[in-house]
């Protein structure tokens, strides 16, 4: 049902990361930076020059005075000399840090060679009085090129990269820095190969049925208009993750013969403020435009949260008014004549109600985890591409993967064809399934995990506990596989076959908690003692009880009263429905129930503690045993699994 098929992308931005001239354009792009960054770095003096131009006369004159420190000569017949910062008020009118300001003057020197005899005969006389002489150099003169590459050319690598970067940002939204506001939403082609149709979802019968009505609607309005009826302005496609709610949207795409927008609800969100109101006024501007249309946009629930639901922390402004613009645009003053709206969540509790009210979501379409049918349709599905021997049964593949998802079915598959590959099989067998099952409930192997003898036998008594009680209640889940092998973080581990009912009663539950125990039953009965072993087992049996006793009304002293908030808008966590009192009374029924579930494993294993020594045995000699080892010790289980009777029927059905 999660088949994911290779659909083409015509996504502009996807295509153009392999365009020559976008390449060629980000190595220019890098080459710039790394030069601008370049000069950046270029150490430069931190002193600020004063430059004055004067005569040759007056030039002369402060180095006679004893203002210069050094002089430089240009072979242009120029010159500069830097005066002593202790002369800069006669010179240049201010007294400014000789760290910050370099003081500089230049003149046109007659010729190098009489200047530098001049400064020649300066120093001798500088020498006789003991004075320090002027530091003279000799250097060529800047032409116009360096001048050219010192003052102009980083100018130009900067305004070259800024206008680069301005041209980059130009695909952000299809529609240049100004267009952060376009819809990020994918426009499928009718024509694509590959497209999805209703053929390629398996199961979830309901849901096709509802999905269907619409794109009937769109191809066909005259059908129901002509009595009066109004096209649906939306439908939620509600479920757990992995049961097809993507898919069937892929799977309307490739029905309808009318434009399908898609956009995933993070692409609404942005760092610039108003951003994802303004997408959201595009993708429904754009849909009126080619109207009648569809779009679709999953995970909803990253903008549709309930507004104002956490109070102590504040509202996030920039999503509510993404959600107050959704919620206009759906059903406001303005009309989306032929615009309808699909959207998927696995979180729809947390939804604001206004958008879930009619004239906005009209339809809430619950895609449920599939069913033994559903599951059979679903691997039919997956299996086509395998190369499976003859030991494969759907019936049986179906049957041990309750409460697998779509998803779940498609990645059992690939497992079982990877686990085949992996030991050189030459076609995917029943046993490389078995064992992508196990590995997809209970993890890898780790056979190489080192045990000592005592903590082998504690683990193979407390399985044989689980196995001998699920295996001798009524209403327990029927065993299929113990084994001690570690598995991921388990010691060890036992696998049942749930029955999959639509309603559970008190029987059924504490059937279930009593085999939940069986492990520490064990421990404490036959090997006298208490291990962490059983920490999952305790949790789930906990929780279980807590929940027959505020949640089912199932409690003698808290009878037919719940606790239970399905809307999801009280935190029990700080306010808590009920007093004090009736707390420490809940408190109380939960550990009488699990005392008596506790008594009552203790009770059977004491009854059949032949046979749950001999399972134990087998588990410490051969690591794993199946329900047909635990039929051989204890007999026949005379339950049949309502699984078993639902392919029998279904069979039946078939042959008449």
């Amino acid at each position: 049902m999660e088949q994911q098929p290779n659909i083409p992308t015509n996504n502009p931005n996807q295509q153009d990361q392999n365009d020559p001239k976008r390449r060629r354009g980000r190595w220019l792009y890098y080459s710039l930076l790394i030069i601008l960054l370049a000069f950046m770095l270029y150490p430069i003096s931190s002193e600020k020059e004063v430059e004055t131009d004067m005569s040759y006369t007056r030039f002369t004159t402060f180095i006679e005075q004893n203002m210069v420190v050094a002089v430089t000569v240009y072979d242009d017949n120029k010159a500069k000399a830097t005066i002593a910062s202790e002369h800069y008020d006669v010179v240049f009118g201010t007294e400014e840090n000789a760290a910050k300001v370099k003081g500089v003057i230049k003149t046109q020197i007659p010729g190098v060679e009489e200047f530098a005899k001049y400064m020649a005969e300066t120093n001798d006389k500088r020498k006789q009085a003991g004075m320090k002489v002027i530091d003279v150099k000799f250097e060529k003169s800047r032409d116009m090129w360096y001048m050219l590459l010192v003052n102009v050319i980083p100018w130009i690598l900067i305004f070259g990269v800024t206008i680069y970067m301005f041209r980059g940002m130009g695909n952000i939204g299809n529609g240049g820095i100004f267009g952060v506001g376009k819809a990020k939403a994918r426009l499928y082609n009718k024509d694509e190969k590959n497209k999805v149709t209703f053929k390629d979802v398996a199961g979830l019968a309901g849901a096709k049925q509802e999905v269907e009505e619409i794109v009937a609607f769109l191809k066909n309005p005259e059908k129901y208009t002509k009595l009066g009826g109004k096209i649906p302005k939306g439908a939620l496609l509600v479920g757990p993750p992995g049961t097809g709610k993507t898919l069937l949207a892929k799977a309307v795409a490739g029905e309808a013969d009318v434009p399908f927008f898609s956009m995933s609800g993070s692409d609404f969100v942005e760092m610039f403020v108003g951003v994802g109101a303004s997408r959201v006024r595009d993708l429904f501007r754009q849909a009126k435009e080619k109207a009648p249309a569809i779009i679709f946009i999953d995970e909803i629930d990253a903008v549709g949260r309930a507004r104002g639901k956490n109070v102590m922390t504040g509202g996030n402004d920039e999503r509510e008014s993404t959600l107050n613009q959704l919620l206009t645009e759906m059903d406001g003053f303005g009309t989306n004549s032929g615009v309808i709206i699909l959207a998927a969540t696995n979180r729809a509790e947390i939804l604001d109600p206004a958008l879930l009210r009619a004239g906005r979501f009209d339809r809430q379409i619950h895609v449920e985890l599939p069913d033994l049918q559903e599951r059979k349709e679903i691997f039919q599905v997956h299996l086509k591409p395998l190369n499976l021997d003859d030991t494969i049964d759907i019936n049986f593949l179906a049957k041990q993967t309750p409460g697998f998802s779509g998803a779940d079915i498609a990645n059992v598959c690939n497992e079982a064809a990877l686990i085949a590959a992996r030991n050189d099989h030459e076609k995917v067998g029943k046993q490389d399934f078995m064992d992508a099952v196990d590995r997809i409930i209970g993890g890898l192997e780790r056979k190489t995990k080192i045990m000592t003898n005592e903590e082998k036998k504690s683990i193979a008594y407390h399985e044989a506990g689980h196995a001998t009680i699920s295996w001798l209640l009524r209403w327990a889940n029927p065993l299929v596989k113990v084994t001690i092998v570690p598995r991921g973080m388990a010691l060890g581990a036992a696998w049942y076959l749930p029955e999959e009912r639509q309603l559970t009663n008190m029987e059924h539950i504490e059937d279930e908690l009593c085999s939940l125990l069986g492990g520490r039953a064990a421990e404490q009965l036959f090997l006298n003692q208490t291990s962490t072993g059983a920490l999952n087992d305790l949790e789930r049996a906990t929780k279980q009880a807590y929940a027959m006793v505020a949640y089912y009304g199932m409690s003698d002293k808290l009878k037919d009263i719940s606790f239970y908030d399905s809307t999801g808008r009280y935190d029990y966590g700080i306010t808590k429905p009920y007093s004090d009192t009736t707390a420490e009374l809940i408190d109380k029924e939960t550990a009488a129930i699990i005392a008596r579930q506790m008594a009552r494993a203790k009770q059977i294993l004491q009854d059949n503690a032949e046979g749950h020594h001999q399972l134990a045995n087998l588990l410490i000699e051969r690591e794993v045993i199946t329900s047909e080892d635990v039929e051989r010790v204890l007999g026949p289980r005379p339950w049949k699994s309502r699984g078993d009777e639902i392919i029998e029927d279904n069979e039946q059905k078939t042959t008449e």
